[in-house]
């Protein structure tokens, strides 16, 4: 496997959670394992796999299943890409297997991880996956090719290829390596290369119900604060999602965005104050653009609430349901609340980028949506 500097943070790994690689059960994609296990089993494994869906649902663990699953079937083992009469049911493989001991620890010969690298500088991530990282696949599919067995290449994220590192991809699809399979990680599909995901066969995840949601955050050793229906509505069914949510204190802070919302069309100055202070603070980054994100939720679970004629379920907040209701009753509402969201969003974003005063800007966005609103 390719090495990493030691001092850098996994560009691939979400803060708070394990990576994926340590993840060992996948909750709520049992349609995308079961359709990969049909593949495999009637000897049609494809070279390359595009895993897409919402961010955080669990497209990398289900490639890091995938890669154990393949490394760890012998020649003799498996479905039909080795010719055995019947397939494995699932992708399971026992932690204790030495191919899933060698992959914990990055230690798997038949694995490559293509992932964003050190900068120029050595001092933190390059920005992309540059095509000095492909091009080390050459090295790679060389030194594999004695051993015999299956190669895997994981790409986590697919999205964050440059384009010379996208084409140097593409080549390898479209002529690839014997018992060679990629599995492309992507959150944007649509900011690939056509001719990238016309070579792949796809595995399309979806966002998690409560139940799974719940289940994936024990996994993760999060607890849930204020519940699983509460971070399901706030997260849209993304696990990475809500476990940034629980570690910012998402659902105490969307109810107090919510308490300020229900103020409206006469906005209550004192507690829109504060809450622009709490996620302006001193090192306070992190929950600022958490209520960024929150903001763009509330505003387009406004626009469904007028666009169906009830708020939606479950209540992210407690009194939340009342509040979207009075502010959005109609269909008319609705489309005013989705044309102001995306101008509330850039303005967002534009003053993160130029550095305007947190606090001045939030203030400010609560104003715009209180103008709105009267």
């Amino acid at each position: 496997m390719s090495a990493e500097r030691a001092e850098l943070p996994e560009p691939d790994k979400l803060a708070g959670a394990p990576h994926p690689r340590h993840t060992a059960e996948l909750y709520g994609q049992g349609a995308a394992e079961r359709a990969f296990l049909e593949a495999y089993g009637a000897g049609r494994l494809h070279h390359g796999w595009l895993l897409t869906g919402p961010r955080g649902v669990g497209k990398a663990t289900l490639a890091w299943r995938i890669a154990r699953f393949l490394l760890a079937q012998g020649e003799d083992a498996g479905g039909g890409l080795f010719g055995a009469p019947e397939a494995p049911a699932r992708l399971d493989i026992d932690p204790e297997h030495p191919v899933a001991r060698r992959v914990a620890a990055l230690s798997e010969p038949g694995l490559f991880l293509l992932r964003r690298g050190a900068n120029a500088a050595g001092t933190g991530l390059s920005d992309a996956i540059r095509v000095e990282e492909v091009r080390r696949l050459k090295s790679f599919f060389a030194l594999s090719s004695t051993e015999g067995g299956a190669r895997v290449v994981i790409i986590d994220a697919a999205d964050e290829m440059n384009v010379s590192a996208a084409n140097a991809v593409l080549k390898l699809l479209e002529e690839p390596p014997e018992r060679a399979t990629l599995l492309l990680v992507s959150h944007q599909p649509a900011r690939l290369l056509p001719t990238i995901r016309s070579r792949c066969r796809t595995l399309a995840l979806s966002s998690l119900g409560e139940d799974d949601l719940a289940a994936a955050l024990a996994q993760a050793g999060v607890a849930p604060e204020g519940g699983a229906g509460t971070l399901a509505a706030l997260s849209g069914g993304s696990a990475g999602a809500a476990v940034t949510l629980a570690q910012e204190g998402g659902a105490a802070l969307y109810a107090e965005l919510m308490g300020v919302l229900a103020s409206l069309p006469r906005l209550d100055r004192s507690a829109a104050l504060a809450l622009s202070e709490r996620a302006a603070g001193q090192g306070a980054e992190a929950r600022r653009d958490l209520l960024f994100e929150l903001i763009d939720h509330a505003l387009a679970r406004l626009a469904l609430t007028g666009a169906r004629g009830r708020p939606p379920a479950p209540e992210a907040a407690p009194g939340e349901a009342e509040t979207l209701a009075r502010l959005s009753p109609d269909a008319a509402a609705a489309r005013g609340w989705a044309e102001l969201a995306p101008r509330v969003g850039e303005r967002l974003r534009h003053g993160r980028a130029v550095n305007l005063d947190p606090a001045s800007l939030i203030l400010d966005t609560l104003h715009t949506i209180a103008r709105h609103a009267g």
